[in-house]
């Protein structure tokens, strides 16, 4: 067996449920999820016709690159959604099986095992999907503190020059899970500087994009920060992008992976051998997907009809911050975010994750520790009942 494996955590959904063994909600109550990030809003009507409508081609074997039809409406929808002059479909764009797929599977592509030491980066906390990657390619994690008081900006300082240079990769995730953080121009100029310096590659999660609170000030994209910076072929950054939050549809299993050509040629090969090319009737209704925007403008309506009215509940009781983006509450705790977690469930039937689970001891402190993430994604009458509950809790302590 493959000995990394061994360096393995827990899920932190498998940590949860050993958390809670034992533990009986209050049968009084209705239980409430929230601890999980699953889009619970109803997918588009038109997306679910087109996927029944071509059921015809799974008797078809679909390439790995994916049809020239979904690759030019992704490349479309990126040069209107981040205004980029130009992304070429046929070199940097590649259809994935979701997200989650393709950032474990980039990591192998990526690292050089047979260098001393190779380090991947990552944000902290983080989706831990990132380091499970990084342990299973042949690199030791390392680590960025993501706190409140610098807008949960990473600080790129915190890592020794001999760290950086034994860094292949870095994954960045921008709106952040869990704490919602963007990253701005000046965050992106430096890290460039640093690939530019050590070589490494930026993998660039943006799979939260789409959930923000203000249109017209959408947060911004890696690849527009390039662009920003005169980087238009993209060197060493990939954006790793998603339906299943913009479009509802995490069941589909569809997005993109998007920027530095030479990279993702090599990325295409390594595809081609893990076999993992997308089902034509989900690449059709993708292309449907990614063509709408109005399903999308619903979607985040929907988000900030949650957020305003659970906003005036858990503020006083929690001193919650209204996130930048995405769909999740970075709340902190008055006692152990175990605690928390473990008797609200208890006396109030409400299931939220510790945010210690999300995170790793790093530089002196686990940044997730009296911490839990409040996902936002049942319905407005639910999450509004959950605040309601927790609030009563919180204010029992």
């Amino acid at each position: 067996m493959n000995p990394a494996l061994d360096r393995l955590q827990s899920y932190p959904f498998q940590k949860l449920s050993a958390l809670l063994d034992g533990a009986v909600p209050n049968p009084a109550l209705k239980p409430i999820s929230l601890h999980i990030g699953e889009p619970k809003h109803p997918t588009p009507e038109f997306i679910r016709k087109t996927l029944a409508d071509n059921l015809g081609g799974l008797s078809s074997y679909p390439t790995t690159l994916g049809g020239e039809g979904l690759r030019i409406a992704i490349a479309a929808w990126l040069k209107q959604r981040y205004a980029l002059d130009a992304i070429d479909p046929q070199t940097q764009i590649i259809p994935i099986n979701g997200s989650r797929e393709a950032l474990f599977a980039f990591a192998q592509t990526i690292i050089d095992p047979t260098q001393t030491d190779p380090v991947v980066v990552c944000p902290n906390p983080f989706y831990q999907i990132y380091e499970g990657a990084a342990l299973l390619a042949g690199a030791q994690p390392q680590f960025l503190n993501n706190l409140p008081d610098n807008g949960y900006a990473c600080d790129f300082d915190a890592l020794p020059s001999q760290v950086w240079r034994r860094t292949q990769l870095i994954y960045v995730c921008s709106p952040g899970n869990p704490t919602g953080g963007v990253m701005a121009l000046a965050e992106w100029e430096k890290l460039f500087a640093l690939s530019d310096r050590y070589g490494f590659v930026i993998a660039a999660d943006e799979c939260y994009s789409e959930i923000y609170f203000e249109e017209g000030r959408a947060p911004l994209g890696a690849l527009q920060a390039a662009q920003h910076f005169g980087r238009a072929d993209y060197p060493r950054l990939v954006v790793f992008s998603s339906l299943s939050k913009r479009s509802n549809v995490p069941g589909m299993r569809s997005g993109f992976v998007a920027g530095d050509a030479q990279i993702l040629k090599k990325f295409l090969l390594y595809r081609t051998y893990q076999g993992c090319a997308m089902s034509p009737p989900i690449h059709l209704a993708s292309i449907a997907a990614w063509q709408d925007e109005k399903h999308v403008v619903e979607n985040r309506r929907l988000y900030r009809e949650k957020f305003d009215a659970a906003l005036k509940i858990l503020q006083p009781a929690l001193g919650v911050a209204m996130p930048a983006a995405a769909f999740y509450f970075w709340a902190p705790t008055p006692v152990s975010d175990t605690e928390f977690t473990r008797r609200l469930y208890q006396e109030q039937a409400v299931s939220v994750l510790p945010g210690s689970y999300l995170a790793r001891e790093a530089h002196g402190a686990n940044p997730g520790q009296d911490r839990v993430r409040i996902a936002l994604v049942a319905s407005t009458a639910e999450c509004t009942e959950a605040a309601q509950r927790i609030a009563t809790f919180a204010n029992n302590l």
